[in-house]
């Protein structure tokens, strides 16, 4: 069975998600999709909407064939790092394809760039470290570098933050020395970071989110832009738990780790960096919520993303150590969901894996899913007093879920 993946978050899942698997499978001509997607915290330094179990489903539901997770070391990270653990995942799992969403809609450009800054990796390093130097956050050092290379208009434009994640992509895939062949969908009507609806049918998950967490924000304003699925399952989880997940329910925690913490114990937090652990000390005795805490740590040298990626490691308590020891490749894949032919497609490759398949944590030595148990430890916290120890309890418990028929679909409509 040729099998193609994705790479996602879901957080929703909706329709321009359902746009893009739809197309995946239409140019790929797979008969199995597998998604990597994120765990409890994802790539932007946010909790989950909701716990990965109901993201897997969302997924499942609307057709993707199987669900397994991108662990924490891979999943909280930025877009090379994040995109390396994701591709290497897809390939131990014999996908022949991977298909990405993008501005640019065309895979030729990222091909013919991957090609441009090989050539000049050299110069390029070099005006990173240049501009990195000046003063430029991260994501603007790669943008100034790339234009100072003066390159044509055959590549892609890498100011863009689909297109810089499907670069890196297309990196990994060569990095890994991958069979793989590269696609990639445009992106439809919206901006990945769009906060406003700007379509009656296509909105960003950014901007479903803010609706959701509006002063008046109810489950109707977002139903035109997810599938019927999607609202089904966030029913279901409104009904059981109350309300979804976002920082704010984590800020008491968060403003606890920090003003009971040391600098010297801050400074040990992976990505806590050139004296970020005494700005954030500072702030957290003045800031009332996380919104106002982040406003008095942003700065031009640091993305609001990459300081809430600091945070989430902080809030899980994470080092530098225990991460760059567990970055150099995933060590197992955990399953987080499948159908039926999902089901069929993993007994025939599991006989020459060359990763184990999890679906307990029992199965796995408990250092390799340290980070990601502690990530749902911590993810539990921000649910109702009453409810939270369902949620935690959801890591030992929950069985990757499986869809067998399309009548269990149907049944749920």
């Amino acid at each position: 069975m040729q099998a193609t993946g994705i790479v996602v978050e879901y957080n929703p899942f909706h329709n321009g998600h359902a746009f893009h698997l739809e197309k995946t499978k239409a140019i790929t001509k797979a008969e199995i999709v597998i998604a990597v997607m994120s765990g409890q915290f994802l790539q932007r330094g946010e909790p989950a909407l909701l716990p990965k179990w109901m993201r897997a489903k969302m997924a499942l539901l609307a057709g993707v064939d199987i669900v397994v997770e991108l662990p924490y070391q891979f999943a909280t990270q930025k877009a090379d790092t994040f995109a390396f653990g994701a591709v290497s995942l897809l390939g131990a799992m014999g996908c022949e394809s991977i298909c990405f969403g993008s501005e640019s809609g065309e895979i030729e450009p990222f091909l013919t760039t991957l090609q441009f800054l090989e050539e000049n990796k050299e110069e390029y390093d070099n005006q990173i470290r240049d501009y990195l130097d000046q003063g430029f956050n991260y994501p603007s050092a790669l943008s100034h570098a790339f234009l100072s290379l003066h390159p044509n208009d055959a590549v892609v434009d890498l100011s863009k933050p689909n297109n810089i994640l499907g670069f890196q992509y297309v990196k990994a895939v060569k990095e890994l020395k991958l069979s793989m062949t590269a696609h990639t969908v445009a992106r439809t009507s919206t901006d990945y970071h769009d906060q406003d609806f700007s379509s009656d049918t296509i909105a960003s998950a950014t901007s479903i989110r803010r609706a959701l967490f509006s002063e008046d924000g109810t489950l109707e304003k977002v139903l035109p832009y997810i599938p019927e699925t999607t609202a089904l399952v966030l029913q279901d989880y409104l009904e059981h738990y109350q309300h979804f997940q976002q920082w704010e329910n984590y800020w008491p925690f968060l403003k606890y780790r920090l003003i009971q913490a040391t600098a010297g114990e801050l400074s040990n937090i992976y990505e806590v960096e050139e004296g970020l652990e005494n700005r954030v000390m500072r702030a957290a005795l003045e800031a009332s919520s996380f919104q106002e805490f982040m406003t008095k740590i942003k700065t031009k040298r640091y993305t609001w993303t990459r300081l809430q990626r600091m945070c989430v490691h902080i809030l899980t308590n994470t080092t530098k150590k225990e991460m760059e020891a567990r970055m150099d490749k995933a060590s197992y894949i955990r399953l987080l969901g499948m159908n039926e032919k999902g089901r069929t497609y993993l007994n025939n490759w599991k006989k020459n894996a060359s990763l184990p398949l999890v679906s307990k944590l029992s199965a796995l030595d408990f250092d390799d899913v340290a980070l990601d148990v502690r990530a749902s430890r911590i993810y539990s916290l921000g649910a109702t007093e009453q409810m939270a120890q369902n949620l935690l309890e959801l890591e030992y418990k929950q069985p990757p879920i499986y869809i067998k028929e399309q009548k269990e679909i149907e049944a749920l409509k």
